[in-house]
């Protein structure tokens, strides 16, 4: 009984701004171990939020909420915990091992930290079946069953509350859509041919010029699917890509940018393998639109010649990478391509296998792979010999004419035909 009670308690005070003063819940969301509903502002009557909740063995009691405004946060909740009002905390959380983000939440009650979740977590979160969430030396885990549905049918919350009022506030889980990128704001998607909507996810990646002629080098999971292919220099305007081929295996794929594109710098691969302690610098465009828009640069060491179970396709480097680097070059300390930048360690694996986090471990493609791909594409590309040091600036700025934001677009209705 006091869970219950305690459960309600946190949705009646959830809500992004601090809202503390709710009632309900009006009309019910119940989806799996989820249960939530409608709320309103106590003080005012107006409709609030829509929220639910649900708890686990770890004594953590998860929050998911979308509130009028249509912005969506997420909660980690226990009677355990006592934060002084006000105060605030970094929560690093990871989906299924692979796409990473970190929120920053506030103590609005003393039980309970809020964050706001951008888009693109929204999504990660409603289509993981994990999620690590660490803060500070803390660090839990969650089973993610039936995030999907409950994201979904906290949005038709939100949308039939607006629209009809708190009074006829019902089963919000029946006719609520397909769970997609309802967390966006931008409105309705125009009705295709066959009237259905044909609603549009997107994710980044980068890539990188290889040649004169436009060819582009980045990695076949950043364009798979994508039913529309752009990419664009820092400052500049997008352009449209279109896939010349692809080898899923080596995970690279070959972009052509357009005719009326000139690119008098490209990159240069080195002629000859980097060592195991080497330096390395990985540039790309990790977590675009939730960071910077220029790409950023971080810096490491070669750790290993082989990648996972000895792969020896694969270079294993402690430079940080994030979800957007992929495809990104690799450069040796002259400036020299040195590998294609393609992943980070599966961590959720890895502490289900140990216990612990694996940290710094990272993948890039070595070039006798990529230098294969670009054989077999008939591709010119240059090779250079490794000669003199740069700076690190250095190498970001020669690198900036050629590095490559790469957005792909996917509607609903293509990513269903995957």
């Amino acid at each position: 009984m006091w869970l219950k009670s305690f459960v309600v308690a946190l949705l009646l005070q959830l809500g992004v701004a601090g809202i503390v003063h709710a009632k309900g819940p009006f009309g019910t969301v119940n989806v799996g171990n989820w249960i939530g509903g409608a709320f309103s502002n106590d003080e005012t009557g107006v409709f609030s939020h829509c929220a639910a909740t649900t708890p686990y063995a770890n004594g953590v009691i998860l929050v998911v909420s979308q509130n009028a405004a249509g912005i969506w946060s997420l909660a980690f909740a226990s009677p355990s915990y006592n934060f002084n009002k006000g105060e605030n905390a970094a929560i690093d959380v990871t989906f299924d091992g692979q796409e990473q983000a970190r929120l920053y939440a506030t103590a609005y009650q003393s039980n309970m930290l809020t964050a706001v979740m951008p888009v693109n977590v929204v999504r990660a979160f409603q289509k993981a079946s994990l999620m690590v969430a660490t803060a500070g030396r803390a660090v839990l885990n969650f089973d993610l069953t039936s995030t999907g549905p409950v994201i979904a049918a906290l949005a038709n919350c939100v949308t039939k509350v607006k629209a009809d009022g708190l009074d006829k506030a019902g089963d919000f889980t029946k006719g609520a859509a397909k769970p997609a990128a309802s967390a966006d704001k931008q409105g309705a998607p125009p009705a295709s041919k066959s009237g259905k909507a044909a609603r549009t996810t997107g994710g980044f990646g980068t890539g990188f010029v290889v040649s004169a002629n436009g060819h582009i080098i980045t990695n076949n999971h950043v364009i798979d699917g994508c039913s529309d292919l752009k990419g664009n220099l820092t400052g500049e305007a997008a352009m449209v890509l279109r896939v010349v081929s692809s080898d899923a295996n080596n995970d690279l794929a070959l972009l052509q940018a357009p005719s009326t594109a000139t690119f008098k710098e490209f990159a240069r691969i080195r002629d000859r393998s980097i060592r195991s302690g080497d330096s390395v610098v990985a540039i790309g465009f990790p977590f675009h639109g939730l960071l910077t828009s220029d790409f950023t640069v971080t810096t490491g060491i070669v750790s290993s010649l082989s990648g996972m179970r000895n792969d020896s396709r694969f270079l294993q480097i402690s430079a940080p990478v994030q979800p957007g680097n992929s495809g990104g070059p690799l450069f040796d300390t002259t400036g020299q391509i040195v590998g294609v930048v393609t992943a980070k360690i599966p961590a959720l694996r890895v502490i289900a296998a140990t216990g612990n986090i694996p940290e710094n471990i990272n993948f890039a493609i070595k070039t006798g792979a990529l230098r294969d791909f670009l054989d077999n594409s008939v591709v010119p590309y240059q090779t250079t010999e490794p000669k003199g040091e740069l700076k690190t600036t250095d190498i970001a700025a020669n690198a900036r004419p050629y590095t490559m934001l790469i957005s792909c677009n996917v509607t609903e209705q293509a990513e269903a035909k995957r």
